[in-house]
């Protein structure tokens, strides 16, 4: 880049120069020549000609956006915005220069190839010594890169939160499992441990598999019934999204109703069958969820009722702010589980 060299010389000479014709005109000169050659891209605009368009835009600028100078000159900047140009930093953009004062805005701009890079405007009103506006001078700061890395680190702070209050949420669930799970017998103790972990973790993969979004509420019982006798369980209602956060509560529920229809239910029985259906309630949007089973053995004389009913209704009422429901008939458990919603869930068209 070529220096320009100013020799030195007395302020009453340089006052002298400065306030000569030709002064004037050197200093023009030397302001066109910065502006010019600097890295920065900048534009000049004359909002004393309509439409205040370009009337300046240095090498920098053209390089920026892309453009030549004469798609440039005699425009007004806005064709930089493009779709998703923040409307609100257009409105911010066109008071700095209604109301003639300094501003600096990030905005989305687009280069003439329909790229799009963040800008950090930056605005200044020109006046001349009478206080009447001549120019706005603008210069701009591609600050993609750094908007990036804000964004990732903001991501990964809500991702860290989360996790933390999945892995809270998730060793409560595991707290509830070991304290409400029968001790008595060992071996019994294990395989039921085993199995509602099993559940957990049957969820979490689903989660993950959906990018920790709402999941169907189909999906989830299907995560269930798999590892079961699939071919004898009906399942009826419509498209229900459940929020990540009731995942694994739900799997778990449905876990201990259908690990116990296949151990002392209906599902133990050649011709036994379990249907569950589901449906929002419209009055106060409640999700209920019914588990019938039919076809199952009599419940033995010397087996209470709640196999897994203390757990469940902890489950329920802790995690979910719902409730349990349990009946048990002669052909197998019938349960209802009902759970508000409160705008938690979202229904689509079954």
């Amino acid at each position: 880049m070529t220096e320009i060299a100013v020799p030195s010389s007395s302020l009453a000479t340089e006052q002298a120069a400065a306030s000569s014709p030709q002064g004037l005109v050197d200093r023009r000169e030397l302001a066109f020549i910065a502006v010019e050659r600097t890295r920065m891209p900048m534009v000049v605009t004359d909002p004393r000609q309509r439409d205040n368009p370009i009337v300046l835009a240095n090498r920098a600028y053209l390089e920026t956006t892309g453009y030549a100078a004469d798609e440039v000159i005699g425009r007004n900047p806005r064709f930089m915005q493009g779709a998703e140009t923040d409307h609100v930093k257009i409105l911010e953009v066109r008071s700095a220069v209604a109301e003639e004062r300094e501003a600096t805005i990030e905005l989305l701009n687009y280069r003439k190839d329909g790229s799009s890079f963040w800008n950090q405007l930056f605005l200044s009103p020109i006046h001349d010594d009478d206080g009447q506006l001549l120019y706005f001078f603008g210069s701009l700061l591609d600050i993609t890169q750094r908007r990036r890395a804000q964004e990732l680190e903001a991501d990964e702070r809500r991702l860290l939160r989360e996790v933390d209050h999945r892995a809270k949420n998730a060793l409560a669930l595991v707290q509830g499992i070991v304290r409400l799970s029968r001790a008595d017998d060992p071996e019994a103790y294990a395989e039921a441990i085993q199995g509602r972990v099993d559940a957990l973790a049957n969820a979490h993969a689903i989660l993950a598999e959906g990018h920790w979004r709402d999941v169907p509420l189909d999906r989830v019982i299907h995560g269930e019934v798999t590892p079961l006798r699939a071919q004898r369980v009906q399942l009826d209602g419509p498209t229900v999204m459940v929020p990540a956060a009731q995942v694994q509560p739900l799997a778990l529920l449905l876990h201990e109703l259908l690990a116990n229809a296949a151990r002392h239910g209906a599902l133990s029985s050649p011709d036994g069958t379990v249907s569950i259906s589901w449906h929002k309630e419209a009055e106060d949007s409640r999700l209920i969820i019914e588990v019938r089973e039919a076809g199952g053995p009599p419940l033995p004389a010397d087996r209470a009722p709640g196999f897994g009913a203390t757990m469940m209704d902890a489950i329920v009422r802790r995690q979910l702010h719902g409730s349990a429901a349990f009946d048990w008939k002669p052909g197998g458990l019938e349960t209802i589980l009902t759970i508000p919603t409160h705008g938690a869930f979202g229904q689509h068209a079954g």
